[in-house]
């Protein structure tokens, strides 16, 4: 039996109504529990913050796409080493960091779960491989559906219940864990050189629209009782006056019933929270996305903060990505995955000065500091897209503290910053507030009810900061906040001490989630029957060859529904 005993740190547990509390954590062989033995190891956390382990809803850390981009740049590998040492292997980091790398070094910011928000089915498989290698770190993946040749003409039918039972079957077959969409029917019109600019444009052979693809989509969600809502990137990612269409998409679906929790995620919003007509014209569309966000509880939104410096984009919006290469001529690859997807992947830079950068900056902490309730908003940079994930910390140097933000305003472009609202925004987030956006937030979000507290039962992960709420004066003392959150005093995965002082100590293999639905047989059946000849016309690999084994996931936890089809 392994106890440990974390003692007298200042509490903040969002989930259990804990702010800044200074008592006992007793964990018990993986487990959160209401107390411990005598011969408890004793873990003293005095004049420290202790929160649950961070969970990420969105960053980019496996699969074919952060494979080809780690090809695509030795030049920014080579700036950024991950030494050997008794307990990690080597590895390279900053944008794509290698997969062992990327495991230590989201422990060391006190991270212990994270999800892989985009891929392609088919291409699963070599992602599982991935996630598998990474250590210490929980994870899951969110299996691409938005421009899914079956998925469409499931929705062109109006079979809304085998859409249903096909999308229970796409979450088995490659243990993936939520719906995912990327500019839907962008991606298939992108095949024949073409793209969809709103929701209500035709999908080109398929006779259904954006609009169509989403609500359907979101429908099946709730049929199949998924854990997470649906998670979204709108169409008009590359586009000057995109935060329209991402108003339009939140607003499409607010008629469907939340059944107690938003049905929506829309991911990095700085992206598509552009206002303007043209690029030397775009503005910062956040005030109406947050406002639209404060008034309905149908959606959750996270930032895609962007960070200046070098940065790799990737996603499966390939005409996207397409637009941006024809803007920046740097490197540039481009991928289509059969009946299912495509993706591309643009390396890039961003610079203070540069006017379009300065204010994409900007949208994302208005956005974070505009949206009032911090249960609806989620920390992220879209690794690697908005930034690396390491820059978490200075991102939350940032909430916390006005004078830090204004540091960066003086630097950046002045046009934009004439033009962003930015600087008359005064409010300045808690450690509570904190808590919420990288840990007790995410994990509701996601549906996973031993993560992101503290609460008897949860799950023994836990993240210790050498920060003594009472004496730290966090908008003043910026420094010794973003310090603290980039080394954490000690990183606890089940219940065992991963990380000290900001050093790797044991390398643990952490778990896979994914979703498992209860459909009815005869409704699977009708779906399987359908698929075994659409795989012969549409596939280059048999039916009986897609499904992964559970058994090919090293350390396998499956979250079962029940459903209604």
């Amino acid at each position: 039996m392994s106890e440990l005993l974390v003692r007298n740190g200042y509490v903040f547990d969002p989930l259990n109504g804990i702010e800044g509390e200074r008592m006992d954590i007793a964990l018990r062989n993986g487990k959160v529990v209401e107390k411990v033995s005598r011969k408890a190891r004793l873990l003293d956390a005095s004049g420290m913050t202790v929160m649950p382990g961070g969970v990420d809803i969105h960053s980019h850390i496996a699969g074919s796409k952060a494979n080809c981009a780690r090809m695509m740049r030795p030049e920014d590998h080579s700036k950024d080493p991950e030494p050997k040492t008794r307990y990690t292997r080597s590895g390279v980091g900053h944008t794509i960091p290698s997969v062992f790398t990327t495991g230590y070094r989201y422990a060391r910011m006190g991270y212990t779960t994270v999800f892989e928000p985009a891929t392609p089915p088919l291409k699963t498989r070599h992602t599982h491989e991935e996630l598998n290698d990474i250590p210490i770190i929980d994870k899951g993946c969110f299996p691409l559906f938005g421009n899914n040749w079956f998925v469409m003409e499931y929705v062109k039918q109006g079979r809304i219940e085998e859409l249903a039972a096909y999308v229970a079957w796409m979450l088995e077959a490659t243990r993936g864990y939520a719906i995912k969409i990327v500019n839907p029917g962008g991606i298939e019109a992108w095949r024949w050189g073409r793209n969809v600019r709103g929701l209500d444009d035709n999908v080109p052979n398929f006779d259904v629209t954006p609009r169509e693809i989403v609500r359907a989509l979101c429908q099946v969600n709730g049929l199949l009782n998924l854990p997470h809502a649906v998670h979204i990137h709108p169409n008009g990612l590359a586009e000057p006056g995109n935060y329209q269409t991402t108003i339009d998409t939140m607003e499409c679906v607010r008629d469907i019933p939340t059944r107690g929790h938003p049905i929506m995620h829309v991911t990095h919003v700085q992206f598509t929270g552009r206002k303007g007509w043209s690029w030397p014209d775009v503005r910062s569309g956040a005030p109406e996305i947050a406002d639209y966000v404060n008034t309905h509880d149908h959606v959750s939104i996270d930032p895609g903060q962007l960070i200046f410096t070098n940065v790799t984009w990737m996603t499966a919006d390939g005409p996207a990505m397409f637009a941006l290469f024809k803007l920046t001529k740097t490197k540039w690859f481009n991928a289509d995955v059969e009946s299912e997807t495509g993706a591309g992947v643009v390396a890039a830079t961003y610079r203070k000065s540069n006017y379009v950068n300065a204010i994409q900056w900007g949208i994302g902490l208005e956005l974070a500091l505009l949206v009032k309730d911090p249960w609806k908003i989620f920390l992220t940079t879209d690794h690697p897209n908005g930034g690396p994930f390491t820059a978490y910390p200075r991102v939350i140097s940032w909430l916390v503290s006005k004078e830090a933000r204004q540091k960066v305003i003086d630097k950046i472009n002045k046009t934009a910053r004439r033009r962003l609202d930015l600087p008359g925004i005064d409010r300045e987030y808690s450690l509570h507030e904190i808590a919420t956006i990288t840990r007790a937030a995410t994990a509701k979000s996601l549906g996973l009810r031993s993560k992101g507290h503290l609460g008897a039962g949860a799950d023994a992960d836990i993240a210790i900061y050498n920060i003594e709420p009472t004496k730290v004066d966090l908008p003043k003392e910026y420094n010794v906040v973003r310090k603290a959150f980039a080394r954490a005093a000690f990183t606890i995965k089940d219940g065992r001490i991963v990380v000290k002082e900001g050093e790797v100590l044991r390398n643990v293999q952490g778990r896979t989630f994914w979703t498992r639905p209860k459909v009815s047989q005869g409704a699977m059946n009708t779906v399987v029957n359908e698929l075994g000849s659409k795989f012969d016309d549409y596939y280059t690999v048999r039916m009986a060859n897609y499904p992964i084994e559970e058994e090919y996931l090293t350390a396998s936890e499956a979250i079962t529904t029940s459903t209604e089809v």
